[in-house]
C-alpha cells in the first residue's frame, strides 16, 4: 500500500523542521505580535499606531533568485535568508513605511530539517535588522518538480506609514540633490550574469580573492544590506522627498521611479566608492562600464533626494546612523525624464 511518504512528502520532517523553527521566529517578536507559530495566519495589533490621521498599509513581495544556485554550490543556507527580507523591506521604506511585520514562503523537492532551520535563522536575522517580526510562513515540499537539494523562497513585507508623511516623489524639484549610501555589495541582482562569468562550482566558489579578503563564494553570499532603520533615522531630522532602491537594472531604471514628471536625475560617475566586486566581475566578464551601472547597484545600494539647503545636513545625519554616504548627483527640469550619466 502506498503511503504519503513514498509518494517524496515527509510530514514528519516537517514537523522537525517546525520544531527547530520556534526559537528563531521567537526571536523576532516586537509590540503587536498576537500570534504564536502553528496557527493558521499571523495575527498584528494596529493598536500603538491609533493616533495616526490616515494610517496606510504599504506591502511589498520579492525573492531571492538566482544567487540561490550559489548557496546550493556552497551547501551555505542562512544568509539568503536576510535577502529575502532585505528585497522587500528595501522596497516598501521607499514610501518611509516603519516595517511591522514579515511572513516566508519557501518551496523544496525535500525537506531537510536542519537546512530548513537555516534558511529561517536568516530570516529571522533579516527580521531582527529590519525592527520587524516574523509572523507566519508556509514550507512546501514538491517531490519531482524541484531536485531534493534545492529550494525556492519568496516573502512579504508589511509597513505602515501616515498618510500625510508618505514619501512619493511629489515634493521633488529641480536643483535638489541625490545622496547615496553604501552596498554590501552586489545584494541579490544580476546573479543570473554572475554565475555566467564565474562559473560557480565548488573548487571556483573556493578561491581566495585578495582584493575581497574571502573567498569568491563568500563575496557571493554577503547578504543584502538592510536599509530601514536607517531611513527611519533619517526621517527623523530631514524632509525626504524621494527614496530609491538600487536593484535590478541599477541607476537607470531605478532613480528616476522617485522623482515627479518633467525631472531627470544626473549621476556623476566616480562620485562614490565602488565596491570591488564590480571591477572583478567587469574584467572578469569583459562587461562595458557603463553596462554595468545599468546591470548593477555598483556599490550604492539606496539613494536619496533631497533640497539643497538640507544636503550637508543629511549627509552627517547619515554617518551618525552608520552609513557611508556620498552626494552623487543632482536632479534638472527635462520633459524626457530619466537618467544621464555626466
Amino acid at each position: 500500500m502506498d503511503n504519503y511518504k513514498q509518494s517524496g512528502v515527509d510530514v514528519h520532517a516537517g514537523y522537525e523542521a517546525v520544531e527547530l523553527i520556534k526559537e528563531h521566529v521567537s526571536s523576532t517578536k516586537i509590540p503587536g505580535v498576537l500570534s504564536g507559530l502553528g496557527g493558521f495566519a499571523g495575527l498584528f495589533s494596529l493598536s500603538a499606531f491609533k493616533d495616526m490621521e490616515e494610517p496606510v498599509l504599504v506591502s511589498g513581495t520579492d525573492g531571492v533568485g538566482t544567487k540561490l544556485k550559489i548557496a546550493f554550490v556552497m551547501d551555505k543556507h542562512d544568509t539568503v535568508g536576510i535577502d529575502l527580507v532585505a528585497y522587500s523591506v528595501n522596497d516598501i521604506i521607499c514610501n518611509g513605511a516603519k516595517p511591522l511585520f514579515f511572513l516566508d514562503y519557501i518551496a523544496t523537492g525535500k525537506v531537510f530539517p536542519k537546512k530548513i532551520e537555516q534558511i529561517v535563522s536568516g530570516i529571522a536575522e533579516g527580521c531582527r535588522q529590519a525592527g520587524c517580526a516574523l509572523v507566519g510562513g508556509e514550507t512546501a515540499e514538491h517531490p519531482e518538480m524541484m531536485p531534493d537539494d534545492e529550494y525556492d523562497l519568496a516573502g512579504m513585507a508589511v509597513g505602515i506609514i501616515d498618510r500625510k508623511n508618505i514619501i512619493d516623489g511629489a515634493k521633488t524639484a529641480a536643483g535638489d540633490i541625490l545622496i547615496g549610501i553604501a552596498s554590501s555589495g552586489l545584494h541579490s541582482n544580476g546573479y543570473s550574469l554572475v554565475r555566467k562569468i564565474v562559473r560557480p562550482n565548488e573548487e571556483n566558489v573556493g578561491r581566495y580573492i585578495a582584493e575581497f579578503g574571502k573567498t569568491l563564494g563568500e563575496e557571493l553570499l554577503v547578504p543584502t544590506k538592510m536599509y530601514a532603520k536607517t531611513v527611519q533615522g533619517l526621517m527623523e531630522s530631514i524632509d525626504v522627498k524621494g527614496i530609491s532602491n538600487i536593484t535590478g537594472g541599477g541607476f537607470l531604471e531605478n532613480v528616476p521611479r522617485m522623482l515627479k514628471n518633467g525631472l531627470q536625475a544626473r549621476v556623476k560617475l566616480g562620485s562614490w566608492d565602488v565596491h570591488p566586486v564590480f571591477g572583478y566581475l567587469e574584467r572578469e566578464g569583459r562587461i562595458e562600464n557603463h553596462e554595468m551601472h545599468n546591470i548593477f547597484n555598483m556599490g550604492i545600494g539606496m539613494t536619496f533626494c533631497v533640497a539643497q539647503k538640507d544636503a550637508d545636513e543629511a549627509v552627517a545625519r547619515l554617518k551618525v546612523l552608520g552609513e557611508t554616504p556620498y552626494i552623487i548627483g543632482d536632479v534638472v527640469e527635462n520633459a524626457d525624464g530619466g537618467l544621464i550619466y555626466v
